[in-house]
């Protein structure tokens, strides 16, 4: 069975972010659901529209091994909604892998699910992640056990090596 991987978006979400992350998790064998609050078709920043496939009320977070939250505007829609929060919350304390690309760090903040943790994000929220007990750090990607954050789209091809370190380098494109 492949694993699953559960990736958030709203409205607005960073459209690199968003398809590289999605096709890197694809090529590494897993299987990517992707869910929007209403299940319905999302627009990103830079015109690319994804029709999830399910509504984030239908998500059993204990049925994904990773969650990737893509940044972009979305975060800051996607952090206003109990339920999201709730599945972030879910993954962080019971160590699954969290994903965590540029502004995505705002869904953790508000979860509360940062105090402690080391992370990178864009210099625009340092101060919110440094507010939430965040560690922020100025770098392309940062590993902090279960927690993995990439700065921002331009950092991808820094990142998708770390993370998939273990996968055979066959099963990866360049």
């Amino acid at each position: 069975m492949k694993p699953k991987c559960l990736m958030l978006i709203s409205d607005g979400f960073e459209d690199m972010e968003f398809l590289f992350c999605a096709e890197r998790f694809r090529e590494a064998g897993h299987h990517v659901v992707i869910a929007s609050p209403m299940g319905l078709r999302c627009p990103g920043i830079h015109g690319y529209h994804v029709d999830p496939d399910m509504p984030i009320l239908e998500i059993n977070p204990v049925d994904y091994e990773w969650l990737v939250l893509p940044g972009g505007a979305c975060s800051e829609r996607l952090r206003l909604r109990e339920e999201v929060l709730d599945i972030a919350r879910t993954f962080m304390e019971d160590g699954r892998k969290v994903v965590s690309l540029g502004r995505g760090a705002q869904v953790l903040i508000s979860a509360g699910a940062l105090d402690g943790r080391r992370i990178t994000c864009p210099q625009g929220i340092r101060d919110d992640v440094r507010a939430a007990g965040g560690i922020w750090r100025d770098e392309p990607s940062i590993v902090d056990g279960n927690l993995h954050s990439c700065r921002s789209w331009q950092d991808l091809y820094l990142f998708f090596p770390r993370l998939f370190a273990s996968v055979p380098a066959a099963r990866l494109s360049h």
